[in-house]
């Protein structure tokens, strides 16, 4: 059970690069929609914003620097939240177009994929007849041959790269084997505690979104990194919520936002980021559990601090 009155860090993830626009029309898809998005997903409490960038043209992912930059400096200006850069990008980027933000802006944090898998979405492909843009369904549809490339050569380049500008890591373990690559680069001296593992369900090529592997994943990231880790649950779809309010009750930290599902309800989807952020933070009251200010985020995680990013 949850201890009352302790502090959860609540991410919000707006945008993601697997969901396309013919999936939601309240998908941020533009610069100055990623913008009021986040903005407003602060205001209603979110201590971390993750963000990715589209394409304006066409809501397709990009790693583009001058994309982010139409959207992050007003981000930054606007709120006090921790803004957390994807490093994971697209499965269909370089490692080098995944990093070229985070490496430009020198963010608090940013995320980093602990290993490859086949991260698929091809079963939902037949649900639409038609698409909003070209690229779409081919996108969705050869997501069976997707592998999302994160080799220890990439971590590593990463780890050294990002570590040399202060930044910290939202670590994404899409499976067991992802906490025990961490476990060699801790040990190894190239990270360093608190370490923030965000432990993720639900996607197809990854471990499932079930009560006994949320409880396994717990049980051996302490067994390998005992009291020098932050743990945080992300679930993908329908799964989000209960998945994700059923780790806090075991005493770890929430992530939510439109990157992770699009939905609020079954069959309803959500309007805004601020839907599910607005759902968490009921459900969070309701077991006298308070969100985290982004400033006590910043303490928990031992980040560098707002005024040390290039924004």
């Amino acid at each position: 059970m949850a201890r009352a009155n302790r502090k959860v860090i609540l991410t919000c993830a707006v945008t993601g690069a697997m969901h396309t626009p013919t999936m939601s029309e309240y998908l941020p898809l533009t610069p100055d929609e990623i913008r009021d998005e986040s903005v407003a997903a602060a205001e209603a409490g979110a201590s971390v914003i993750h963000l990715h960038a589209r394409n304006p043209a066409d809501g397709s992912p990009t790693g583009a620097t001058d994309v982010y930059e139409k959207f992050l400096p007003a981000i930054h200006e606007a709120t006090d939240a921790v803004i957390n850069l994807t490093t994971g990008g697209s499965p269909t980027m370089t490692v080098a177009e995944r990093l070229a933000a985070a490496e430009k802006f020198e963010p608090e944090m940013c995320s980093l994929n602990m290993g490859s898998l086949n991260f698929a979405i091809f079963p939902i492909a037949d649900r639409y007849k038609e698409w909003k843009y070209d690229w779409e369904e081919d996108y969705v549809r050869n997501s069976d041959d997707f592998i999302f490339r994160n080799t220890f050569r990439d971590i590593e380049y990463i780890m050294k790269t990002m570590g040399a500008k202060g930044t910290k890591f939202e670590h994404e373990c899409y499976d067991v084997g992802h906490l025990y690559n961490l476990k060699h680069f801790m040990d190894r001296g190239l990270i360093k505690p608190p370490i923030f593992i965000q432990t993720v369900f639900g996607i197809l090529g990854g471990i499932g979104a079930e009560i006994d592997n949320l409880m396994f994943m717990r049980r051996t990231a302490d067994r390998l990194f005992g009291d020098n880790y932050v743990w945080s649950i992300l679930a993908a779809g329908k799964t989000q919520i209960p998945l994700v309010t059923q780790g806090v009750l075991m005493g770890g930290h929430a992530r939510v936002g439109l990157e992770d599902s699009l939905f609020l309800n079954p069959g309803e989807l959500a309007k805004s980021n601020v839907d599910q952020i607005e759902k968490m933070s009921r459900i969070l009251a309701e077991y006298n559990i308070d969100i985290a200010t982004p400033d006590e985020a910043r303490s928990i995680l031992d980040l560098k601090g707002k005024n040390k990013v290039k924004l």
